[in-house]
């Protein structure tokens, strides 16, 4: 009798709820997005790269617009030793997440968490992840992020408790033809 309380009470255990640290440390989106300025090109600055981006060198890109449907294409772009490798899926909006949540798909029937956790207020940067913190996209409407907005987005990072030792920095080309992402210990 002793054992089947202890198991009992062990077992209820594990559905309390969250202790008011877990709960601080759950990952939270932007409370709002508008979809329509959210949409074109974005760089990625830097990433905790996707098992198909691990022939990636640079110039990773993604791009969305709005499909017929409603939905959001997507458009993930990269330079490989070889030359330059896409992917293209869709995307749907997780219903009252204030457009934060998306579903993203690029092997259908099997979609991915896409979560805006950090966004300039003038949509310039954009902080992407997960709710497991398995991954994480920094973004920019530029190649380059300005290293006061990178430092925002970095923060924002770290409020959500993701380890930012594992970015690693997407390097771009700048229009004249060299590196654009210089080196990379000021990023760290």
């Amino acid at each position: 009798m002793k054992r089947l309380c202890l198991f009992i009470s062990l077992a209820a255990s594990f559905c309390l709820p969250l202790s008011a640290d877990a709960e601080e440390t759950r990952v939270v989106t932007v409370p709002q997005v508008d979809l329509l300025r959210y949409l074109g090109r974005w760089y990625e600055i830097g990433s905790f790269p996707l098992f198909f981006q691990r022939k990636c060198i640079g110039d990773t890109t993604a791009e969305y617009s709005l499909q017929q449907d409603g939905q959001i294409g997507v458009k993930n772009r990269c330079r490989t030793e070889d030359g330059y490798i896409e992917a293209s899926g869709r995307a749907k909006v997780v219903p009252e997440s204030g457009n934060a949540r998306l579903k993203v798909t690029f092997f259908w029937p099997f979609y991915g968490d896409y979560w805006i956790i950090g966004l300039d207020d003038q949509y310039r940067w954009a902080l992407v992840g997960n709710p497991d913190r398995k991954y994480l996209w920094i973004l920019s409407r530029t190649p380059v992020l300005p290293e006061a907005e990178l430092q925002k987005a970095k923060a924002k990072a770290l409020e959500q408790g993701f380890d930012l030792t594992r970015l690693r920095w997407t390097k771009h080309a700048t229009e004249n033809g060299t590196k654009g992402i210089k080196d990379n210990s000021f990023l760290n």
